[in-house]
């Protein structure tokens, strides 16, 4: 018996199935696309993103950072972890374990609208982080925001 094409591509739609999600996290995304958690620090890795970004007077440091989020040096972790954002009073900038619930990743990925948030993209008036920005910061948020 010959084989007809329809089975034959049959076959091939089969094969191609995405799988049952082994090797995925919860959101859908490939386990390990993240640096380890364990090697993200706040000061080596973040605070650098925070500094060239972020932290500049009149927008996140100086005498009056914006909504009182200072992310300079020193300053940057008493005034995220576990602070209940302004804009959106029932998340927290950063909520350890939680990037994807803490309001300042939805402000650097744009996303924050869909929690209730308001205003533009962070950085507002510059260009947006690059993913490997964000998936740093989303590693050291889910490694439990260490202040190290």
């Amino acid at each position: 018996m010959r084989s007809s094409p329809v089975c034959a591509l049959l076959l091939c739609a089969l094969a191609a199935c995405p799988g049952d999600g082994t090797g995925l996290d919860e959101n859908g995304n490939p386990i390990g696309t993240l640096p380890p958690p364990d090697a993200v620090m706040l000061s080596g890795d973040v605070q650098p993103i925070f500094t060239a970004n972020c932290a500049f007077s009149g927008c996140h440091a100086g005498s009056s950072p914006a909504l009182g989020q200072n992310l300079s040096a020193g300053q940057a972790y008493a005034s995220i972890v576990n602070v209940t954002s302004q804009e959106v009073p029932a998340l927290k900038r950063v909520l350890p374990s939680s990037p994807d619930s803490s309001y300042l990743v939805h402000k650097i990925e744009g996303t924050q609208g869909s929690v209730g948030g308001s205003g533009g993209r962070m950085p507002l008036g510059g260009a947006p982080l690059t993913d490997e920005e964000i998936a740093t910061i989303r590693a050291w948020i889910a490694a439990g925001a260490p202040n190290n």
